[in-house]
Order: structure tokens, then sequence, then C-alpha cells
């Protein structure tokens, strides 16, 4: 499956983005998809997964209650609103798609074995 990520961008603090990542190349409902992101000299990190049917979901805890991740298995798109963004959410945002059709959310980036190409979120303070 191939995935590009769209939708960064510079945004005040308090502020809100969508992310959106579309696939093509193979069915999209049976992956798992999830969201990571890299701040400047920092680690990759989950920030958010969604099942192959999109019943079960999971946050990293810091952006609970501010994200919202989703996914239309139709258009073959998975989305990440954020809401009241924050400085420290400045990262490169990646999608990234799992082959399973577990009901556990993996978190761990070497679960995935599909990478889209990032797009960069700058929050301003």
């Amino acid at each position: 499956v191939q995935l590009q990520a769209s939708g960064g961008g510079l945004v005040e603090a308090g502020g809100f983005l969508t992310l959106s990542c579309a696939a093509s190349g193979s069915t999209f409902s049976n992956y798992m998809m999830g969201w990571f992101r890299q701040g400047p000299g920092k680690e990759r990190e989950f920030v958010a997964g969604i099942s192959f049917g999109g019943g079960i979901i999971h946050y990293r805890d810091s952006v609970k209650g501010r994200f919202t991740i989703s996914r239309d298995n139709t258009k073959k798109t998975v989305y990440l609103q954020m809401n009241s963004l924050k400085s420290e959410d400045t990262a490169v945002y990646y999608c990234a798609a799992r082959s399973s059709t577990s009901q556990v959310i993996s978190t761990g980036r070497h679960h995935y074995n599909y990478w889209g190409q990032g797009t960069l979120v700058t929050v301003s303070s």
C-alpha cells in the first residue's frame, strides 16, 4: 500500500489542523492505521491509531481530548483532526499502515509496514 499524507502547515497555538492520509494500491480496510510524529531532535513517537474497521482507537496521553483519528474506508483515507494545538505538537507527522485485523492498536513504529512521506506541522506560540 502507498500512503500520501497532507494537511500540515503553520498554525498559532490554540488553533487546529486536519491531516489526511490517502492510501492506494491495496485493500485499505485490511490495515490498521497509525499517525506518528517526530519533533526536532526527538524520536518518532506514536500519536494515534485506529483499527481496520474503525471501532478501536488509541491515543498517546498528551493528545487525548485534543486529537481525533478517523478513517473512511470507502475513500481509503485516514484523518487526524488536531485541536487546541500546542507548541510541543510541532513535528513532522507520518501516517503508517500495518497489515492487521487485530483489535489491539500497535503503538510501536516497528509494527507498521508502510509509511507515508510525512507532513510538517508547526505551531507558533
